[in-house]
């Protein structure tokens, strides 16, 4: 279990290269914190959003 303290965008990369098997530079994503969920962050990468909790959980954020 990776677990993501703060919002540094290396380890966030790396948390979600290892999750989508793909490789995710630093340079590509942004992050935000979360306003709904304490400790997690809003990270968008090429045109996806994804929730990354502090325990490592990655998931996809849809929106219509």
């Amino acid at each position: 279990m990776d677990i993501v303290y703060a919002a540094e965008k290396p380890s966030i990369a790396d948390v979600l290269s290892d999750r989508l098997c793909d490789h995710v530079r630093p340079q590509e994503i942004e992050v935000h914190e979360n306003p709904d969920e304490t400790g997690s962050f809003l990270v968008t990468w090429r045109l996806n959003h994804y929730v990354v909790s502090p325990s490592g959980n990655v998931e996809a954020v849809f929106s219509c």
